[in-house]
């Protein structure tokens, strides 16, 4: 039996950590759902949830100690993606962690009241996650990955790299909701800068090895890679692919270049997933989606792979190599 002395020492702890409270009445530990949208041996897969732990730990979460988190891993099929939103709602986590446009959107077609935070998102307005960025509204909020003006940057360093391109072939998802908005954007900087557009989906395989080969025929080829869920589980293809035909190409995200792409330009994703964690941290302690602002990235970083470039015969100009982020050599 507890004395009124003991009653009162446990009362009061209960009441200084509400959320301890909350956690022993439901009697498990915290859970947070995590729906990535790789595979798990992908090395930019591992450094997302290596960053999200360690923001995680920083805060005083610790996996297995004081909190569960339960990963799926899309790997870029959009029919596993909507399984396993399903599966993790049912599983009733306090919050879920969301990878990019392909996750977040099934999670919250899945639940409109458990709580979820997005990392790498284009466009959460476009795509119905939140009613505006600084007031999400409803049980989602999180980190944009960029606006869709950054497609027009793309086309301009591209050129800037590679001055002989008079042709681009830009590589679309159609399957991301947002990518309509990056194609549009490098449409109409093409448009200013004279240069030709041709449209390449990236759907499987065989259809982009075809549809690179076509455009490769013609010279003074270039590519733009815009950001959806199947880009990073094609990249090698898509990058062995311009190697061999030749194509100068830049990509939205740093682990294309550090993959043998030319170059980059976009926001730090490891980043976005640490922040991530201060997100779910408050979460977990209270707060909700909606009174929590979208946040866009602060910074994006210009990385060039010289050894690639070297291989294509470019020579980049000095004034770029010095103020790129990272050059690989």
């Amino acid at each position: 039996m507890i004395g009124r002395r003991e009653f009162i020492r446990l009362l009061g702890a209960a009441a200084a950590s509400p959320f301890a409270a909350r956690a022993q009445q439901s009697n498990r530990m915290p859970r947070i759902g995590a729906l990535m949208n790789l595979i798990p041996d992908d090395p930019a897969a591992l450094s997302r949830v290596t960053a999200f732990a360690q923001g995680l730990q920083e805060l005083g979460w610790s996996d297995g100690r004081n909190v569960q988190i339960v990963y799926r891993w899309g790997a870029g099929d959009d029919g596993r993606v909507q399984e396993y939103a399903t599966e993790l709602v049912t599983l009733a986590p306090d919050v879920i962690l969301a990878s990019g446009d392909g996750a977040a959107a099934p999670l919250q077609q899945a639940t409109r009241t458990v709580p979820i935070v997005f990392a790498n998102v284009g466009d959460p307005i476009a795509i119905g996650l939140v009613e505006s960025l600084a007031r999400p509204g409803g049980n989602a909020t999180g980190f944009m990955n960029f606006e869709y003006g950054l497609g027009a940057k793309w086309l301009e360093l591209l050129k800037e790299i590679a001055p002989r391109v008079t042709r681009v072939g830009v590589l679309r998802i159609p399957t991301s909701p947002g990518n309509s908005g990056q194609v549009g954007a490098i449409q109409a900087a093409a448009a200013l800068l004279g240069i030709e557009m041709s449209q390449i989906d990236v759907r499987d395989p065989g259809t982009i090895e075809r549809q690179l080969a076509t455009f490769a025929r013609s010279p003074n080829g270039g590519l733009v890679m815009t950001a959806g869920p199947q880009g990073p589980m094609l990249r090698d293809l898509i990058i062995t692919l311009a190697a061999r035909h030749r194509l100068a190409a830049i990509y939205p995200f740093r682990f294309y270049a550090t993959s043998g792409g030319l170059s980059s330009y976009g926001p730090d994703q490891i980043g976005q997933f640490r922040l991530a964690a201060g997100y779910v941290d408050r979460i977990l302690k209270g707060e909700k989606p909606a009174d929590l602002p979208v946040q866009a990235p602060a910074k994006y970083e210009l990385v060039i792979n010289l050894k690639t470039a070297k291989a294509l015969g470019l020579d980049v100009p000095p004034p770029m190599l010095a103020r790129a982020d990272e050059v690989i050599e």
